[in-house]
């Protein structure tokens, strides 16, 4: 849908959004949800300072820019806010463990997070209430536009989860600023012309990029809205104009209701996954599945012919190109293999942070297995379904295992229980650069209590 009478005036109207919606618009439900993905993301970004691919620059670029008001989150150090959302954000999908959104499909707060930490920092003085509303609207914002958009980015050669994210960065720290909507709508432009992510990412696997990602969307939000508040004038319609966000990546085919309908009263932060697996979510189905029948029988790894994968179309992906994905030689693309993870699940009866290490992708047991399988497209699930998909293991002696998931663990319809996201959120901490277990036991105690929270920076402190 395009020129339509919907779409007009959609930049202004979602910025008169952001500066509208208030701590009081929050449902308890969005609360907690939001209090979750904060824990969730903060742990990540821990374990990520010493089992992320490519990471380790981004912080040095960050120290050498002096110390600042921005926490270098795991690692004991600090940095200027835009540096420090470069630093962090590159943190935050470089394990493959955060939180996401099945049907849009994005990673709603990959780049929200590490942009707004920063920015509440740097600024000061910045309540909890205020930071959960920001970040329930950014989260919000980046899942809307996932839904709204008809037409995949990713068919013209974009990577569609940073470019989202960014929206939602510019739109969290937009809050946290007090930027009225002519400066939204300003600081939007500026994002329109600073921060885009090239689909090449998904055809080099030896590049760090697929993990370090959403560093260059958080920077660039931080500084669009430093630059907007300063007084730099931008676009009047960013998002819906003629050579607009969803003209340039999504040929003008959005439908704006999906943007707008229940905007301020219906939270998409309430309908998100959290990973009970470091991999990519669409290997997560194959994953519970090759799981399920290890369990009935521990020893079906060392009979089986061949496993037959199925899922969503999109997950084609995780099984492109052939060879690499039979044997990864990063970690990050190894995350991004069906072959490969549902291999380790039948091999090890288990997929942990350990099972992407190098003397992991170098397991014989599970690179025999991941030669064995392939995956079939389900061309009838819907794009909702982009998480479900089946795994059927034919045996040598003619016989076939099959289980498929339709909702897999960490789902709204299937979700992890707070205790089991506390106990990931430790045992991330723990594998922080700079690893404390008491200033670990403490954020998980202040998030649980944000709204009380006076300043944020006690919270990382």
């Amino acid at each position: 849908m395009n020129g339509t009478q919907d779409a007009e005036g959609l930049s202004r109207r979602i910025a008169e959004y952001i500066v509208t919606t208030s701590y009081e618009d929050l449902s308890p439900a969005v609360v907690r949800a939001t209090k979750r993905s904060l824990l969730d993301a903060i742990g990540v970004m821990m374990a990520a300072t010493t089992l992320g691919t490519g990471c380790e620059p981004f912080a040095d670029l960050a120290r050498e820019g002096g110390a600042g008001s921005a926490t270098l989150i795991g690692r004991g150090a600090s940095a200027t806010p835009a540096l420090a959302a470069l630093a962090n954000g590159a943190l935050a999908h470089a394990i493959d463990f955060e939180d996401g959104h099945d049907g849009a499909p994005v990673h709603p707060n990959a780049v929200p997070i590490p942009a707004a930490l920063a920015w509440a920092e740097g600024q000061g003085g910045i309540d909890g209430r205020l930071f959960l509303t920001a970040l329930a609207i950014g989260c919000d914002l980046v899942c809307r536009m996932g839904l709204a958009l008809a037409e995949d980015p990713a068919r013209h050669g974009w990577y569609p989860p940073p470019m989202f994210g960014a929206w939602g960065a510019v739109a969290a720290c937009a809050k946290l600023a007090g930027l009225d909507a002519d400066r939204i709508v300003d600081a939007f432009s500026l994002l329109l012309c600073s921060s885009v992510c090239s689909g090449e990412i998904k055809y080099s696997p030896l590049s760090d990029m697929r993990a370090v990602r959403d560093g260059f969307p958080a920077q660039a939000a931080v500084q669009a809205v430093d630059l907007a508040q300063r007084g730099v004038k931008g676009f009047a319609a960013p998002l819906e104009g003629k050579a607009g966000f969803f003209a340039l990546y999504g040929r003008s085919e959005y439908d704006p209701a999906r943007l707008l309908d229940g905007l301020g009263t219906r939270f998409e932060g309430e309908n998100l996954t959290f990973k009970l697996w470091p991999s990519c979510r669409g290997t997560h189905a194959g994953i519970e599945g090759a799981l399920a029948l290890r369990g009935e029988d521990p020893g079906i790894g060392e009979r089986i012919a061949r496993i037959a994968l199925t899922g969503h179309p999109v997950m084609a992906m995780l099984d492109a190109p052939h060879a690499a994905k039979r044997a990864p030689a990063t970690a990050i693309d190894a995350k991004f293999s069906l072959p490969f993870t549902v291999a380790t699940a039948l091999a090890k009866g288990a997929v942990t942070l350990d099972s992407f290490t190098p003397e992991a992708l170098r397991d014989e047991t599970v690179l025999a297995l991941a030669r064995k399988a392939d995956f079939t497209p389900m061309a009838d699930l819907p794009k909702d379904a982009i998480a479900s998909g089946g795994i059927a293991i034919h045996m040598r002696d003619g016989s076939v295992r099959e289980w498929f998931v339709a909702a897999p663990r960490g789902a709204p319809a299937n979700p992890l229980s707070q205790e089991e996201l506390v106990a990931k959120f430790r045992a991330c901490a723990a594998l922080a650069a700079a690893p404390d277990d008491e200033r670990a036991a403490a954020i998980v105690e202040r998030i649980e209590q944000l709204e009380a929270m006076a300043d944020m920076r006690e919270l990382l402190g």
